[in-house]
């Protein structure tokens, strides 16, 4: 690697760990939105202005953490997160005060009559009339105008000389339909109206995936993050849980590889239980993000031959663990999970509060530095 740029050299030390492929150490990949304010001591109603003072303080966190190898995506706005939970979210200086994190507001906003619209209409002119009637948001110009922040953001990450490896984010029906029903009543709708789920979920998942592969593609990031949370193994019963989930994660993913695009499967809550389902997709495309409820022993044990495994370092250990501790965590991460096929991560995001020490500590077991 003594021939590459810097830039080159973490690319390729993440790219070939996603391989299954020897490199001369375990690289360290890191996501986080909010942390990028909370490591500069700047408050959440800042970060949120805009997509470029989101970048802006993004890449004074990394510079303070300081040895990671890539991060997972270039910039961030929370309104974004609408699209995926069909929910309103609070933004802080706008319904929250300046310096409270943003929430998700879940309500019973897509009622059991929806299922048939979203047949009849179809996915994207349901959802552009959903977010506006109910969220009073106008998909097309936010989603333009994140797509707009996207190329100044990458342009300043890899003046960094830092490698980014994901725009593109996307879920699953079923995870939609929970927020948008909430949990309680969409878990309901399981079972008192299946066939009208599942009509729906099907209408719906030839819409997600190929605008997002083109954006993703346009801009020449090499993957793409699929999330599940409330569809994780611990929240439903096998047969449920085959016939809503993962016949829907499954096609995403395959659509995603076929576009010649890895898949990173962000997959919150246990997934223990069903992690040898994972097995039939493509040894060396794909990479397993847990967030610290999955055995992520179980996950190399049963996964280690096809797919890389990225985590775990929880939350709680980032916000409230010493620096031995996170250190101490991450070696056992390291010596039991690598040589190869194995990338250091935080379990789920980098939370808001996470101390910056201890994150620092998390590269330093990786990088010994």
């Amino acid at each position: 690697m003594n021939d590459t740029s810097l830039l080159e050299e973490r690319k390729q030390r993440v790219m070939k760990t996603i391989r299954l492929e020897k490199t001369d150490r375990t690289p360290v990949v890191l996501e986080y939105a909010g942390f990028g304010a909370g490591a500069i001591g700047a408050p959440l109603g800042d970060f949120v202005k805009d997509p470029a003072t989101a970048t802006d303080m993004m890449i004074q966190a990394w510079e303070k953490v300081g040895g990671a190898d890539a991060m997972e995506y270039p910039t961030y706005s929370p309104d974004m997160l609408s699209q995926a939970w069909l929910s309103r979210v609070y933004i802080p200086g706008r319904e929250l005060s300046y310096d409270q994190p943003w929430q998700v507001q879940e309500q019973e906003l897509l009622t059991p009559e929806d299922y048939g619209r979203i047949v009849d209409m179809g996915w994207t002119p349901f959802l552009m009339s959903f977010l506006q009637e109910k969220l009073g948001i106008d998909m097309m110009q936010l989603l333009g105008s994140y797509v707009q922040a996207v190329p100044p953001a990458l342009e300043r990450w890899q003046a960094k000389e830092v490698p980014v490896l994901v725009v593109g984010i996307i879920t699953t029906p079923y995870e939609m339909f929970c927020g948008g029903r909430t949990l309680a009543q969409f878990v309901l709708d399981l079972y008192r109206r299946p066939d009208q789920v599942q009509a729906a979920m099907d209408a719906v998942l030839p819409e997600i995936a190929p605008t997002i592969i083109a954006v993703n593609k346009q801009f020449g990031l090499p993957a793409m993050w699929i999330g599940g949370w409330r569809s994780a193994s611990e929240m439903l019963s096998r047969p449920l849980w085959e016939r809503f989930v993962w016949p829907y994660l499954e096609k995403l993913a395959c659509e995603v590889l076929d576009s010649g695009t890895i898949v990173i499967f962000h997959l919150d809550s246990d997934w223990t239980r069903d992690l040898d389902m994972f097995k039939t997709f493509p040894a060396g495309r794909c990479v397993l993000s847990l967030d610290s409820s999955t055995d992520i022993f179980k996950a190399k044990e049963v996964l280690g031959d096809t797919m890389c495994i990225m985590g775990d370092v929880s939350p709680v250990l980032l916000s409230h663990g010493t620096p031995d501790e996170v250190h101490a965590y991450c070696r056992r991460l390291i010596d039991g999970l690598g040589p190869t096929g194995f990338i250091l991560h935080s379990g789920c995001d980098i939370p808001i509060d996470a101390r910056v020490e201890n994150v620092q500590a998390m590269i330093a077991a990786a990088t010994g530095k």
